[in-house]
């Protein structure tokens, strides 16, 4: 049976898609791994979506038809009669590349129109985790990636979630997004008292190596994960031009041209880690 993993942080920008589009790739296509993933594009920007198979393919998935995230959440409102039409994950899941390991990547495509499923409070947030338990056998690890704000696709990726994983970016005001974390959690269980809620750990992501403002928020980040009990991995990712560049090409950061090799292995450690702690 699957694990699934939502990547979370309620600040933008400290890499939640990079990290989910790379840990697909590595764990999918490395010899040592050779999973079957499954990215879940949970967010409105769809930046994962446009990382994983690029800009052209995308849009060619958006106008092909076929049903996105959007779809699983607006089945039982945009159907006729009032009859609900439940999503096909078959039509849903668009197959991205298969490695002759065994290992794949698959993904469940976001899109702008996404937000505004967020206007909507009758909105069904359980929607997303009956689709994905259709599919959790055919798969080792869903990744979902999350937006950085409140809301009923919040509620979605904890109901859908076995772990949560928290990247942030060691830099100024690098805690502000782990307190409405918290709270958001909170207010999760309190109203799904029947659910739990596991965080996997905290990875620092985009390490600069400026010594005194990294340490200085390491240090903050840290008081405040021994405060509420979560672990901080052990391996850290380094900034790099690169993944831009990758996002850009469409290429994970081993594959991506002129990549240094420190920076890539500095994934790979992460990656590794991550693997272990999942229990792939």
């Amino acid at each position: 049976m699957s694990k699934t993993v939502s990547l979370i942080n309620m600040k933008g920008g400290v890499g939640k898609s990079t990290l989910t589009v790379n840990l697909a790739w590595h764990l999918s296509c490395y010899t040592n791994w050779m999973k079957k993933v499954l990215v879940v594009d949970l967010d409105p920007q769809f930046n994962a979506s446009q990382y994983l198979v690029g800009v052209d393919k995308y849009y060619d998935f958006i106008n092909d038809g076929k049903p996105t995230i959007w779809d699983v959440f607006e089945q039982h409102k945009r159907t006729p009669n009032g009859k609900n039409k439940l999503v096909s994950p078959k039509d849903a899941i668009r197959n991205v590349v298969n490695f002759k390991g065994g290992g794949k990547i698959d993904l469940l495509p976001s899109q702008l129109e996404l937000s505004l499923s967020l206007k909507n409070p009758t909105q069904k947030p359980e929607l997303l985790a009956k689709l994905l338990k259709k599919v959790e056998d055919e798969y080792d690890l869903i990744l979902i990636d999350c937006a950085p704000t409140e809301s009923v696709l919040t509620t979605a990726a904890y109901l859908a979630s076995d772990y949560l994983l928290v990247p942030v970016k060691p830099e100024y005001l690098s805690t502000i997004g782990l307190p409405l974390l918290v709270n958001s959690m909170t207010d999760f269980l309190a109203e799904y008292d029947d659910q739990s809620l596991e965080l996997l750990g905290v990875v620092y992501n985009g390490c600069s190596g400026y010594y005194p403002e990294e340490q200085k928020s390491k240090m903050e980040v840290a008081k405040l994960s021994a405060k509420h009990g979560w672990d901080i991995f052990d391996s850290e990712i380094t900034y790099s031009r690169s993944y831009p560049k990758g996002a850009r090409e469409g290429t994970p950061i081993f594959r991506t041209s002129y990549v240094r090799t420190a920076q890539a292995t500095k994934f790979r450690e992460f990656a590794n880690e991550f693997g272990k702690r999942v229990g792939l």
